[in-house]
């Protein structure tokens, strides 16, 4: 069964020292978007379907859902919604259901609630320790991968066809 992450989204900007930089000098978009692209690879390596929570209480906008890729949902709330409540009421369906529930917060309230109802919790440095480890297991296997005899196209054409790309380079 996949297990469904929910990541308080301006939580973990606020905590991740590169995004709080990044937020400081750039803007929050920006450091929203390093996020989410570092959310789209870890939760595709990890097999998670990873839903990104952001509030959008202060803005007049209904809810808004769009899915980034295949293991990536970004969610702005309701209007006069936090992420907390959403992040809440959401994890409590998904426990109905039967789903195993990941919640990524630092909020110690929410923390405490998470865990009444089942699910699991990681603080917002816990999961900037599991994106880095993932980042660095995914690096450690394209490494792998490159040093593969057979995956240079050289290794896959006929000898007569290299003896001729040889003599070009070689001007003739």
């Amino acid at each position: 069964m996949q297990t469904i992450l929910l990541v308080d989204g301006y939580n973990v900007v606020g905590s991740w020292p590169k995004l709080v930089r990044l937020r400081d000098s750039v803007s929050l978009e920006a450091a929203r978007n390093a996020l989410i692209e570092q959310l789209a690879d870890f939760a595709s390596f990890r097999g998670y379907y990873t839903v990104l929570v952001f509030d959008s209480q202060l803005v007049l906008s209904p809810l808004a859902r769009k899915v980034e890729t295949a293991s990536l949902e970004i969610c702005f709330t309701d209007y006069e919604q936090t992420a907390d409540s959403f992040i809440e009421k959401f994890s409590y369906e998904l426990l109905r259901e039967g789903r195993r529930v990941m919640v990524a917060t630092s909020d110690r309230a929410q923390q405490l609630l998470i865990l009444a109802q089942g699910a699991g919790w990681l603080s917002a440095q816990q999961l900037l320790k599991e994106v880095k480890a993932a980042r660095h297991q995914m690096d450690e296997q394209l490494q792998q991968r490159r040093r593969q005899p057979g995956r240079k196209l050289a290794d896959h054409l006929d000898p007569g066809v290299l003896e001729r790309f040889a003599r070009w380079r070689q001007g003739e």
